[in-house]
């Protein structure tokens, strides 16, 4: 089976808050739009307020005080936004999918609400119809990531359970899941790394022997984002930085990307001037969550 297009029916099935989030992630903050809400919040700060949100903010992602931000700060910080969102999607979803109320939600429960139906898994099936031999590979893949993020053996996940089962690259303990999940898709050789073809795929743009866009942009982050040794390709700590914990690779490319955007003398780090005088484009990055960090209390993240 193609394993682009086993990632493609995987997330169309489970729908999970991480595609949404993946999606988020890959819009530089040039592109990103604020909802109604966070905007008519925005309009109630003066320039000042705004002005002195940024400040405060910029000094508690500024870990060495130095009065710089580094690449390594924005992304540690911008890990920091990304597992705050998480959790706040995971409570928020959770009781939809607790359907009996015990503070639990079983496989049983899942299912109903994502598929209207109860969902048997047969390991050992294997299906002569092709849509139903797919189907039934997706669902014992969601079951399996079901079960290892419930780690406390009960019959249903809790809510923080609920959040590795939703959100797997923004918890630690399941990087082991996704470095095996991702292996099984890409490692076509199984040597345990995945090369630079096999991270690409078969997927072509078109039919022409020149590199497609996408295929050119996709080396250029294989190369540049999680090759970090440089020997053409990616072992267990690299492919990490790919798919968990905590979305390193989205959030290295918002911060180099920001930089990129705001840096006026070429020093690849921000200072606070160059940031105030950059006030709107760092408002409305992922930073601020954008936006939504100049609202929230000191001590929330």
């Amino acid at each position: 089976m193609n394993p682009r297009l086993v990632v493609f029916l995987l997330l169309a099935l489970s729908c999970t808050a991480h595609q949404h989030l993946s999606e988020h992630h890959i819009q530089h903050n040039s592109n990103a739009f604020l909802d109604d809400e966070d905007k008519d919040e925005i309009k109630k700060l003066s320039p000042s307020e705004q002005r002195g949100k940024m400040v405060e903010i910029v000094k508690r992602i500024d870990t060495d005080s130095d009065k710089f931000l580094t690449p390594e700060e924005i992304t540690v910080w911008i890990q920091r936004v990304y597992k705050r969102y998480a959790m706040d999607d995971a409570q928020e979803r959770f009781p939809g999918f607790d359907i009996n109320s015990d503070g639990l939600v079983t496989w049983d429960e899942y299912n109903m609400v994502m598929h209207g139906h109860t969902v048997e898994v047969d390991e050992n099936a294997v299906l002569e119809d092709p849509e139903e031999e797919s189907l039934r590979f997706l669902h014992l893949k969601e079951k399996r990531r079901f079960d290892f993020a419930d780690t406390d053996g009960t019959s249903g996940l809790n809510v923080t359970e609920f959040l590795a089962f939703t959100h797997p690259s923004e918890v630690d303990h399941m990087s082991d899941f996704a470095i095996e999940d991702v292996l099984s898709e890409y490692d076509l050789d199984k040597d345990g790394f995945i090369s630079l073809s096999e991270f690409i795929g078969d997927l072509r743009a078109s039919e022409s022997d020149e590199p497609s866009q996408w295929e050119a942009e996709e080396t250029v982050r294989f190369k540049d984002l999680y090759d970090q040794n440089k020997d053409g390709k990616l072992n267990r700590d690299e492919q990490l930085r790919w798919v968990a914990p905590n979305s390193y690779g989205s959030a290295r490319e918002e911060a180099v990307h920001l930089i990129k955007e705001m840096d006026q003398d070429g020093d690849e780090r921000l200072s606070e001037t160059e940031i105030l005088k950059n006030q709107d484009i760092f408002m409305n990055s992922e930073v601020t969550d954008y936006g939504r960090q100049l609202h929230v209390p000191h001590d929330e993240l």
